[in-house]
């Protein structure tokens, strides 16, 4: 029992240990996953505990689980909206970018090691993909709002990439062990087994369980249970029937999460710390399984494998996987730079371990250095290279927190709370004076709360700065809320000089602005126009300004998106719909822009 009770303590205090470090991960700018690690080290043989470790199995089993787990968290918070901006540059990335990934990392390790080509494509393999547990808990806890096609992109690989990464490593370790019993051939067609399975499986379960969930009814801490162990039955028995596991299980998160009824709301909290406990337990053991000097033997080869990966490898698979999507330069730079690896890699990295191949605890060494340096490099800098690469959109439209209550199987209102911030719109106003702005039918106040105190909302009740107020909504307001409440003069700057100092709806011609008009016929100006070819100048003052931008992007639109008309105008989109239809854009002078 003394045994049992010192595992349960020593996992407690470890688990413990490594969230109350996550306070730390904000002030000191280290990615929170690094922190897991860390603690796990620090537990280790090498470490304060001295805790010895080497049970690769057992890790194994963590890791699968953990990535499972996270991987279905990880669909649950993917809209389709994603799918749209996203999902072709995504899957291309998941299987062209990672093959190209492979192909060339794998000659330069094979002749940075002096090693057997097949042993430096397997190395090459194991860190070839990104990770899913790293690039979600990175880009949606990290602050920074990214444009939604790069946003997308960058998760949408990473939660499909895993399946041809770990046939890769399988194939690989087959390869290295008995090279003469492999075929082109046959490695193809476990390919298309393993995608089509997968997604055959995904697709199939996640519909069945999005239709389950309204027609039954649990207590609210079952239903992500419930979820939780179907994504994990649906897991292991694609797994078993040759498909990819981690597909099936991400798709079925993304039909659940996509379906909204009364039960999904308490799937989403529960499954959040779920996903939370999943990171942390695997980040701890993969810290406990490596042995700090063994990774310092092989330092020199992780710096050379991670930086060939990131500036070179990388980029290239980046560039030739979305350039044919019409995606700019500074956003394959840095899709290209936020090509995070994480707890997938050490993972693989197991696998030849267990299959008993020459020279693989070196492998493993070096796979957990890469990863060290990954969340370090790339994890540390992404806000720096979202404003380095103009991918970051300015933000001052979402709330401070929202909760949604179903108040029959069909029907929800959802609660948003927001803060009066200094110098917003909202001072001295009254709050349903507010909420009436936008649209009363909709929206009334639920609660103000000053100094932490409820306050009674009487006719006299004005906005003092530090108020939160708590509407109760139905359809999509919040964003409008947030402007009025959020929209400080910095703010406002800063969105000025992103998207203009003009708004224009999306119907209005080009032709009836009145910054054109007397010189819409100017010869100056018609050489200057960004017309395509097809296109005179004459037609284009006929067009929308939607029609203008949508002929002119080439792609699907997202917040962000620039498109000249000359050289001094341009016509920046400020907000588009689910649908992907525009709702407000930024008419730009850029003479202008420099002057404020």
């Amino acid at each position: 029992m003394d045994t049992l009770n010192i595992l349960y303590l020593v996992g407690a205090v470890l688990i413990f240990a490594s969230i109350m470090a996550s306070t730390l991960s904000a002030r000191l700018g280290v990615p929170l996953l690094l922190l897991f690690l860390v603690v796990g080290m620090l537990a280790g043989e090498e470490g304060i505990l001295g805790i010895e470790f080497s049970q690769y199995a057992i890790a194994n089993f963590v890791g699968q689980a953990a990535l499972a787990c996270i991987l279905l968290d990880g669909g649950l918070r993917t809209s389709f909206k994603s799918f749209r901006v996203g999902l072709k540059p995504a899957v291309t990335l998941a299987t062209w970018g990672v093959l190209a990934t492979v192909m060339i990392l794998g000659i330069f390790v094979t002749w940075l090691l002096d090693a057997d080509w097949r042993f430096g494509l397997l190395m090459a393999a194991i860190v070839g993909s990104t990770d899913a547990a790293a690039v979600f808990s990175l880009l949606r806890n990290g602050g920074v709002k990214l444009n939604d096609r790069v946003q997308a992109t960058l998760e949408l690989e990473s939660g499909a990439n895993d399946p041809l990464a770990i046939l890769l490593v399988t194939g690989l370790i087959a390869l290295n062990v008995d090279s003469a019993g492999q075929t082109l051939l046959g490695f193809l067609g476990l390919l298309l087994q393993q995608l089509s399975f997968g997604l055959g499986m995904g697709l199939l379960f996640g519909y069945l369980l999005a239709r389950l969930l309204p027609k039954i009814l649990l207590a609210e801490g079952m239903y992500a249970i419930l979820i939780m162990s179907a994504g994990l039955a649906v897991f292991a028995a694609t797994n078993l029937i040759g498909g990819s596991g981690f597909l099936a299980i991400y798709l079925t998160g993304v039909l659940i999460g996509n379906h909204k009824v009364r039960s999904t709301e308490h799937v989403m909290r529960v499954m959040d710390s779920f996903a939370w406990l999943s990171q942390a337990v695997l980040f701890v053991v993969l810290g406990l399984l490596v042995t700090p000097s063994n990774v310092i033997d092989v330092w020199y080869y992780s710096v050379a494998i991670a930086a060939f990966m990131i500036l070179i490898a990388r980029p290239i698979a980046v560039y030739t996987s979305v350039k044919p999507f019409k995606f700019k330069d500074r956003e394959i730079g840095f899709v290209s730079w936020v090509g995070l690896r994480g707890a997938v890699p050490i993972t693989l990295a197991i696998l030849p371990v267990m299959a008993g191949i020459e020279g693989a605890f070196m492998l493993f060494d070096i796979a957990f250095g890469v990863v060290v340096l990954s969340l370090i490099l790339q994890g540390t800098t992404i806000p720096f290279m979202a404003n380095l690469f103009k991918v970051r959109i300015p933000n001052n439209k979402d709330p401070e927190e929202e909760h949604e209550v179903w108040v029959s199987d069909k029907a929800s209102i959802t609660l948003y709370e927001f803060e009066v911030k200094s110098g917003a719109f909202a001072i001295d106003r009254h709050p349903m004076g507010i909420s009436n702005r936008v649209s009363p039918d909709e929206i009334s106040v639920f609660a103000l709360v000053r100094r932490q105190h409820i306050v009674r909302v009487e006719d006299t009740t004005k906005l003092k700065c530090g108020d939160r107020v708590w509407y109760a909504m139905r359809g999509n307001h919040a964003s409008q809320i947030a402007k009025i409440f959020n929209d400080t003069t910095l703010d406002r700057k800063a969105i000025d000089d992103f998207y203009g100092d003009w708004l224009l709806s999306p119907s209005v011609k080009l032709g009836d602005l009145p910054f054109f008009t007397g010189i819409m016929a100017s010869e100056t100006l018609v050489d200057k126009l960004k017309v395509k070819s097809d296109v005179s100048a004459k037609s284009m003052w006929e067009q929308t300004v939607a029609e203008y931008v949508i002929d002119n992007l080439d792609m699907k639109p997202v917040s962000g998106d620039t498109v000249a008309i000359s050289d001094e105008w341009s016509l920046v989109i400020k907000e588009v719909d689910d649908k992907g239809r525009l709702r407000t854009i930024g008419l730009k002078h850029q003479e202008f822009a420099k002057a404020i």
